[in-house]
C-alpha cells in the first residue's frame, strides 16, 4: 500500500506502540515506499521526540510508550475498563496496577463514593485527582518512565500494608500455557504483590495481547479470578481461554 506522510507517520507510531521496535526494510515493503522515504519519516519523528532511531530501524521512546500505546485499540480498552469499573461498589477497596487499560478504570468511577484506591500508576492518579469521591494512595518507589509507574521495594512494601477486595492488573501478553507475561520484571513484582493482598484479581487485556508472550512470566491464568477482554478475540482462542481461566468476560 502507498500512503501519504501523515498516514505513514501514524502507521509507524501505531506499530511502535504495539511492538516496541521496527525495521526500515520491513516498513518500506509494507508501505510501498523507498527506504530513503522511511528514514526521512523516522528522522522527523525522532526530532519530535516520538521515537529513537536504531541501526536499520527505530524503537519506541518513553513518551511514545505512554501516549501512543494508550491510543492503540482505544475503543476496546475503554470498554474493558468500563466493564472492570462495573465490578466496583461504593465504599470499595481496590488496587490498580499501572497500564494504559487499567488506568482507564478510574475514569469510569465518576459518581462512586468512598472508593479507596491503592495504585502504582501515575497515569491513574492523573485521572483520579479530577473525580471527587475517590481516595487515592499512590505507592512510593522508583519512577519507571516507560510505564508511568512506581516500582521497586518501596512500592511493594506500600502495597503489602493494605488489603483490597479487587486488584486490577494488566499484561504485555497472555497465553493459555504461559499465562500472564510482561517485558518488565519490576512490573511483575507489583502484580504479584497486589494479588497477595486482594481477594480477587482480574486481568484486563485487549484481544491483541492474546497469544503474545513477554520476557517475564507473572501469573498463570488459573491464578486469576477472571479475565476481561474484547470481542476481537477469535472463537477458537476464546474457547481455549474459557477452559483455563475461572471467568472470562468479553465486551
Amino acid at each position: 500500500m502507498s500512503v501519504d506522510r501523515v498516514e505513514r507517520e501514524s502507521y509507524i507510531l501505531g506499530l511502535l506502540a504495539k511492538d516496541g521496535s521496527l525495521s526500515v526494510a520491513a516498513l518500506s515493503k509494507d508501505l510501498g515506499v523507498s527506504e530513503v522515504t522511511i528514514r526521512a519519516s523516522l528522522k522527523a519523528l525522532e526530532e519530535r521526540g516520538l521515537l529513537e532511531r536504531t541501526w536499520g530501524g527505530a524503537r519506541a521512546s518513553s513518551s511514545l510508550d505512554v501516549l501512543e500505546r494508550a491510543r492503540v485499540n482505544e475503543p476496546e480498552k475503554d470498554r474493558i475498563a468500563a466493564a472492570a469499573a462495573s465490578l466496583v461498589h461504593d465504599d470499595d477497596r481496590i488496587m490498580i496496577e499501572a497500564g494504559t487499560t487499567t488506568a482507564q478504570i478510574v475514569r469510569h468511577l465518576a459518581g462512586r463514593t468512598g472508593v479507596q484506591i491503592v495504585t502504582n500508576s501515575t497515569l491513574a492518579l492523573s485521572y483520579a485527582r479530577l473525580i471527587p469521591g475517590l481516595e487515592v494512595i499512590l505507592t512510593g518507589g522508583q519512577f519507571h518512565r516507560d510505564s508511568e509507574s512506581m516500582v521497586g521495594s518501596v512500592a511493594i512494601a506500600t502495597i503489602r500494608r493494605f488489603n483490597a477486595r479487587i486488584a486490577f492488573v494488566g499484561t504485555d501478553g497472555f497465553t493459555f500455557d504461559r499465562g500472564m507475561t510482561t517485558q518488565f520484571a519490576g512490573g511483575a513484582e507489583i502484580i504479584e504483590a497486589m494479588r497477595e493482598r486482594a481477594e480477587e484479581t482480574w486481568l484486563l487485556a485487549d484481544s491483541s495481547k492474546y497469544g503474545r508472550a513477554g520476557f517475564v512470566s507473572v501469573l498463570g491464568l488459573t491464578d486469576l479470578t477472571g479475565v476481561i477482554t474484547d470481542d476481537g478475540i477469535g472463537e477458537g482462542s476464546l474457547e481455549v481461554l474459557q477452559q483455563i481461566a475461572p471467568t472470562v468476560r468479553v465486551v
